[in-house]
């Protein structure tokens, strides 16, 4: 007696199945802290009994909603990093960002995109996927951003070592003119001593 042949899943079945598990995929963390951020920031300022300060933009989605802005990077790494990622360090965010494929869009101001991170598509996040590259890919932007900071680096430790050495060379000269006071000092001391013997002689 032949076995029975297994039922083959519906075309419309599979579909569905698949439509269900891209439903229920999770986002990355990174991504979901990133968009809800913005989101807060974005309702904390558009609120009636906000502060002046509460309203300045850190940080925000761009006028279109599909690329998102870090418009005060110093104010964003201490404020909002560690709120959400518990750390301060921009650098380190912007790697994450270049990790899932965001793109520096602007050059003068820190504005990036991703086609499927936009403002109202939160459902969008969890098609973002993580890029496959070497450790050492490293975004060109941010190369020169650090190649910029240990030049500035640099040049000021150069020019605190040019102060200290001309501090020290000034030292050295007030200890030898103090030494050269010192040394006027005992000679009129030796003379006023002399002097003051040359009397008690006379005396006696």
């Amino acid at each position: 007696m032949a076995s029975p042949v297994p039922h083959a899943p519906a075309p419309a079945e599979t579909s569905r199945k698949i439509n269900r598990s891209t439903r229920n995929k999770c986002p990355p963390p990174f991504l979901s802290k990133t968009y809800d951020l913005l989101e807060a920031e974005e309702e904390k300022r558009g609120g009636e009994e906000a502060s002046e300060i509460e309203r300045k933009k850190i940080v925000s989605w761009n006028s279109q909603g599909n690329g998102f802005i870090v418009w005060y990077p110093a104010e964003f790494s201490e404020i909002m990093l560690p709120k959400y990622f518990k750390h301060s360090n921009f650098s380190s965010f912007i790697r994450q960002l270049n990790t899932y494929g965001f793109k520096k869009t602007a050059s003068k101001r820190w504005e990036f995109q991703h086609v499927k991170f936009q403002r109202g598509y939160r459902h969008l996040l969890a098609e973002i996927t993580r890029k496959k590259c070497e450790s050492s890919a490293f975004p060109a932007y941010l190369k020169a951003s650090e190649e910029h900071k240990c030049r500035a680096m640099e040049e000021e430790n150069t020019r605190a070592l040019m102060m200290l050495m001309e501090e020290n060379k000034n030292l050295r000269r007030e200890k030898t003119e103090l030494q050269m006071q010192i040394a006027h000092f005992k000679t009129i001391e030796m003379k006023l001593w002399e002097c003051y013997q040359n009397k008690v002689r006379r005396l006696c």
